[in-house]
């Protein structure tokens, strides 16, 4: 990467990205132990429950991904574009985050697939609002790219070619994010229960404001 990253950049993705390890955390340690964060395993479990016949599980799966992606389109909607761009709505983008994981807790206490699918719909306009920047991906709601990015590096290092330092470090930032909110949801879920969804959603929340009052800062600096 020949462009050197802003701060946001760097503080958002690892910010959004221990948001999702505890969201996801949550929904593997909730009622139903399924992850909202990612969907390629729900769809291998979508898969599985069609060829069983498990008619409860296909609904409840199918609700998942079509979450996710509603999601997704409605960062679409708010943003419009893929790349990262100081200007853009994330601020309002985040607020709707945090709304939809503070709707989760109540269903999530009734048991009910409502609260994973709101959940799911978070994390899908999180994963779709941070996409690239200046060539690197950033998606910080799952990890298998950011593990490839890294093995990728290890292998043109091994090969004497040029190194990409930002863009790898950027791959390992936002793992130890994730990995750091994984640990904290699940610290978190064994004290409050679905009442762990208020430090993501707070999170997230305070994130948008930041970024607002950020965005505020480069407008009157320039």
């Amino acid at each position: 990467m020949g462009i050197r990253l802003p701060t946001w950049v760097w503080i958002g993705a690892v910010a959004l990205s221990c948001v999702a390890g505890m969201v996801n955390v949550v929904g593997f340690l909730g009622f139903e132990h399924q992850a909202v964060s990612h969907m390629t395993g729900s769809t291998s479990q979508l898969g599985m429950a069609l060829a069983q016949g498990d008619w409860r599980a296909v609904g409840h799966l199918w609700g998942l991904l079509i979450a996710f992606s509603l999601g997704a389109m409605l960062s679409g909607l708010l943003i419009q574009d893929s790349a990262l761009q100081l200007g853009r709505r994330y601020g309002v983008a985040l607020a709707l985050e945090s709304a939809l994981l503070l709707a989760a807790i109540p269903l999530f206490k009734q048991q009910q697939i409502w609260g994973a699918l709101s959940a799911a719909m978070a994390c899908g306009l999180q994963n779709a609002m941070a996409t690239t920047f200046s060539g690197a991906v950033i998606r910080t709601s799952h990890l298998s790219g950011m593990f490839t990015d890294l093995g990728i590096g290890l292998g043109h290092l091994l090969r004497g070619l040029p190194l990409q330092v930002r863009r790898l470090t950027l791959s390992g930032l936002i793992i130890s994010g994730f990995l750091a909110g994984g640990v904290m949801g699940a610290w978190l879920f064994l004290r409050w229960q679905y009442d762990a969804l208020l430090a993501p959603a707070l999170l997230t929340g305070a994130t948008g404001l930041v970024y607002v009052l950020y965005q505020q800062w480069v407008r009157w600096r320039y």
